[in-house]
């Protein structure tokens, strides 16, 4: 044999052992790979991870508990879903992971437990239940205490039994918390404001540019963006060029930032009330001539007709609560329809002082028994539709001053100052009784379960009107 044809014949047994070995692999890895996807149908999906952010569940709409398994998911429906105890949610699936959504804050301090039954892969195999436990932490709202020392902004418990003090200045008028900064509105000696920003502890203080020398009314801050506004007048209003009643918006997050005048085209644009409307950064006016005006963030604007006072817009909500020359309305800011708020039948004796919107529908109503010009009580009532309940008594000689509700609508904080005749006011620019107290109140129960010294509770969308 010639040695060119031995060397043929190597190569050809070469060529068929690697041919051989490639197939055994491939063969071996086809296998393995059909082992693996009968243990993954045989096993169906596991649970790789849990993510919820509690105490953005108790201050913020939209919180998520999002499960992530193993495997690619078919649909979650709401059908599948089960929370304890009851409250809104929403379910979406995407790839490997299942979220729940909140639309509205939850209770703090509150265990909720959360079941998802029947998770099952898109490949198919058996189905995967799972519970899981959220608990949410106590609310820690701030307050203002004023004293002829240093003002304070204080953090407490809903009960009072805690209390530390964020920020003190001489003369604190007003102050608004964000997702991530306090702004305080103080007032010197010349009657001058300012505005001092700090972070959620309270340090770290910078000054706010003003649009000049005046004072600042009527802070408020959006439900997002670390934005706030403000009404600005000049010390010098009167004169030609002065500013009155001007409403500027101002980010938090740049520090250099100048103030943003917000104005009606061609309209009157001194502010007599306003909102920032909840998850937008449209603002709802109202000016001097009573025109009630919803203000686009892109400078569109939408006119509401006319209009006596704001009563305020719930966390979450785009209905506004309207008082027009013949009663309380609610619009809907979306569509600009509006609705007129039922007279009880049980309330028709008393007179309407305010209404404050809740989240979750319906509102609190504070009525008085009037006769001859004399206010003989003053009770709060949960209002929701043909459903009035008594939640809170103001006693005889107090003065209920301010109402508004938690996130969560669980609780509400009514501000009163009590023996109003002997409690003198104060000689701020934003004048108040010398002595306050917010009470909370748990609208479920109707119970008292805070008393807290001090105003300006940090759930309130704007100070108390003055």
């Amino acid at each position: 044999m010639s040695t060119e044809r031995r060397s043929d014949l190597r190569r050809e047994r070469v060529r068929r052992g690697y041919v051989g070995r490639l197939v055994a692999v491939v063969g071996g890895l086809a296998v393995a790979a059909a082992v693996l996807t009968g243990v993954g149908v045989t096993q169906g999906p596991r649970v790789t991870g849990v993510e919820f952010d509690a105490e953005a569940a108790v201050d913020s709409n939209g919180s998520r508990l999002i499960v992530t398994t193993n495997q690619t998911l078919e649909e979650v429906t709401s059908e599948q879903v089960t929370v304890t105890p009851a409250v809104d949610f929403t379910v979406d699936t995407s790839g490997r992971a299942v979220g729940v959504r909140f639309p509205l804050p939850l209770y703090d301090d509150t265990t909720y437990t959360v079941r998802i039954e029947g998770m099952r892969s898109a490949g198919g195999g058996p189905d995967l239940d799972v519970e899981e436990e959220l608990t949410t932490p106590a609310l820690e709202p701030l307050v203002l205490q004023r004293s002829e020392g240093e003002d304070e902004i204080v953090r407490t418990a809903v009960d009072g039994s805690a209390r530390s003090v964020v920020f003190a200045a001489e003369m604190i008028e007003d102050f608004r918390e964000t997702a991530s900064h306090l702004v305080a509105s103080t007032w010197d000696e010349q009657t001058q404001s300012a505005l001092v920003v700090t972070d959620l502890e309270g340090g770290n203080p910078r000054s706010l540019s003003l649009p000049g020398s005046g004072t600042v009314t009527a802070l408020q801050s959006a439900d997002r963006g670390n934005l706030v506004g403000y009404v600005y007048t000049d010390a010098d209003v009167g004169t030609t060029g002065a500013i009155e009643n001007a409403l500027y918006t101002v980010p938090l997050s740049r520090p250099d930032a100048e103030p943003t005048l917000i104005e009606r085209p061609g309209g009157e644009s001194r502010v007599v009330d306003w909102r920032f409307v909840p998850g937008t950064d449209s603002i709802l006016m109202l000016t001097f001539d009573g025109a009630l005006t919803l203000v686009n963030s892109d400078g569109t604007e939408v006119a509401l007709g006319n209009a006596q006072t704001i009563a305020g817009i719930a966390p979450g909500s785009t209905t506004a609560y309207v008082e027009r020359t013949d009663g309380f309305v609610a619009i809907d800011l979306t569509t600009a329809q509006e609705v007129p708020l039922d007279q009880p039948a049980d309330l028709a004796d008393l007179q309407r002082v305010s209404v404050t919107p809740l989240p979750t529908g319906g509102h609190v109503e504070v009525r008085s028994l009037v006769e001859d010009f004399t206010v003989f009580s003053t009770d709060a009532y949960l209002v929701d539709g043909d459903d009035v309940r008594s939640v809170f008594a103001v006693d005889p000689g107090d003065a209920l001053l301010h109402t508004c509700v938690s996130p969560s609508a669980r609780y509400a904080a009514f501000l009163v100052a009590p023996d109003l005749v002997d409690n003198p006011y104060d000689a701020y620019r934003l004048p108040l009784p010398t002595t306050l107290t917010t009470r909370i109140v748990e609208l479920d129960t109707g119970d008292l379960v805070g008393d807290l010294p001090g105003f300006d509770i940090s759930w309130c969308q704007q100070g108390p009107p003055l």
